[in-house]
């Protein structure tokens, strides 16, 4: 078990951003599910302790939860959610590699979610056919995340060619144009809040692409927080020690302190006698240590 962790591990680490994401993604579907598992065991429901990681409709609850803004992005409801959202974040997180660099890659994850989460609070709000279910509504999922990372890409290469079975080749252009589509057509199914995360997920990568091209990184503020919290978590590299030595050897202060002193004071000796009978007056070895005093 311990070797298996080890290699996890490894794995994240040497993996890129792409399948870093992913392997949080399932790591937390997985601590989830088997949480489920175990409180099911005793009687007991999942679905209250779910909700605090799930983010509200309801403004005045995200109030008591604003975690679930960032939470609800890495939740999902079942195998098929998770899997479906795993091999898009696969393939356009690896094709989105090609033109942008990791670190846009995770910003554009996390400002995506935020954004289709954010979009969906305000329509559950705002639209009064929603009034009725802003009380029991919760949005989980990576999709808008997701679709930040096709807009993204589809702005920035347009013509990048897709192959669908069935379908044949496929300009990304389109196929993000067709995915938008059935999201508008779908804003009052019964996964109405899904579908309004996916179009304000699409918004913000469209928003990073465009801002990108013009030079500015609307992304950077989340990669510097991100940063920052991380550095609390690393450790720091231990400054070495200082060390004084004197011709080599090394002396404690008040070793070294004595020995300046006591030159100090035969210097003032020799200067005295200088002053008072001239310098013929003075020794060979006086006058040499005159001599090698000047020099310092």
């Amino acid at each position: 078990m311990a070797t298996i962790i080890t290699d996890l591990k490894d794995k994240y680490r040497k993996g890129n951003i792409c399948l870093q994401l992913i392997y949080i993604n399932v790591a937390v579907f997985l601590l989830v599910t088997v949480c489920g598992v175990i409180l099911q065991l005793f009687n007991l429901t999942p679905a209250g302790w779910l909700s605090w990681l799930e983010l509200p409709a309801s403004f005045s609850r995200f109030v008591v939860q604003p975690w679930t803004l960032l939470t609800y992005m890495f939740m999902h409801s079942g195998l098929m959610h998770i899997l479906f959202n795993m091999l898009w974040l696969y393939w356009f997180g690896t094709m989105f590699l090609q033109f942008f660099s990791a670190k846009h890659l995770r910003g554009v994850y996390l400002l995506g979610g935020i954004c289709g989460g954010l979009l969906y609070m305000v329509a559950y709000n705002v639209f009064p056919y929603f009034q009725y279910m802003i009380e029991g509504s919760f949005l989980l999922g990576a999709s808008a995340s997701v679709l930040a990372i096709v807009a993204a890409t589809a702005y920035r290469e347009p013509n990048y060619p897709i192959r669908l079975f069935l379908f044949g080749t496929l300009r990304l252009k389109y196929l993000a144009l067709v995915v938008i589509g059935l999201d508008l057509l779908f804003l009052t199914s019964s996964n109405a809040g899904g579908h309004i995360s996916h179009l304000g997920g699409a918004l913000a990568g469209l928003w990073f692409a465009a801002a990108l091209s013009k030079g500015r990184d609307i992304t950077a503020w989340i990669n510097r927080v991100i940063d920052a919290v991380a550095g609390l978590f690393s450790p720091r590299p231990r400054k070495p020690k200082m060390k004084v030595s004197y011709g080599g050897n090394r002396q404690k202060d008040y070793e070294y302190n004595a020995r300046k002193k006591s030159q100090s004071d035969e210097i003032d000796r020799i200067l005295d006698k200088l002053k008072q009978s001239g310098y013929e007056s003075l020794t060979a070895e006086e006058k040499k240590t005159l001599f090698d005093a000047s020099k310092r």
